[in-house]
């Protein structure tokens, strides 16, 4: 294990005991940026304001589980999922006390022995499902892969 990856584990460490003080692990202007849904923040002060507040708030009871974690020199990525309540507003639905799943994945870039840039993706349309709504409308590919829907090929 390589330095940058040390730095992340004991970072998702210290998430995973809710911690507030980030600045141990990043520059303070580091850029967050997401998929759509989840933003682009630049800086610490707009990351916990803009992110980890408005998640802390929704998703009540987090564990994470990081399942792969792999680190190319300075650049380090993971895949996992976070198990959390519904137990504040999220996306505009009302909370539901649910258990829910949310898969993400994360690339980071460590400068000077500090997170530089992260990038994110975390599937707010997979959360939405288990809250009852489906953003495709009936239209994902999901569909293709029940039989639900015929595959159209017209111009394939």
């Amino acid at each position: 294990m390589g330095a940058a990856l040390d730095l992340i584990k004991d970072m998702e460490a210290a998430l995973g005991r809710s911690e507030t003080d980030l600045t141990p692990w990043f520059h303070d202007d580091f850029t967050w940026t997401g998929n759509t849904g989840c933003g682009v923040k630049h800086g610490l002060a707009a990351f916990r304001q803009n992110w980890s507040k408005p998640f802390r708030a929704a998703f009540h009871d987090r564990s994470y589980r990081t399942e792969r974690f792999l680190e190319d020199g300075a650049w380090v990525a993971c895949f996992g999922k976070c198990k959390a309540t519904h137990g504040g507003t999220f996306m505009g639905i009302a909370p539901t006390g649910k258990r829910v799943e949310i898969p993400y994945i994360d690339f980071w870039h460590v400068m000077d022995g500090k997170i530089a840039d992260n990038r994110v993706n975390v599937d707010f349309p997979h959360v939405l499902a288990q809250l009852g709504v489906d953003v495709f409308d009936g239209h994902g590919w999901e569909t293709f892969d029940r039989g639900a829907r015929p595959l159209e090929t017209e111009g394939a």
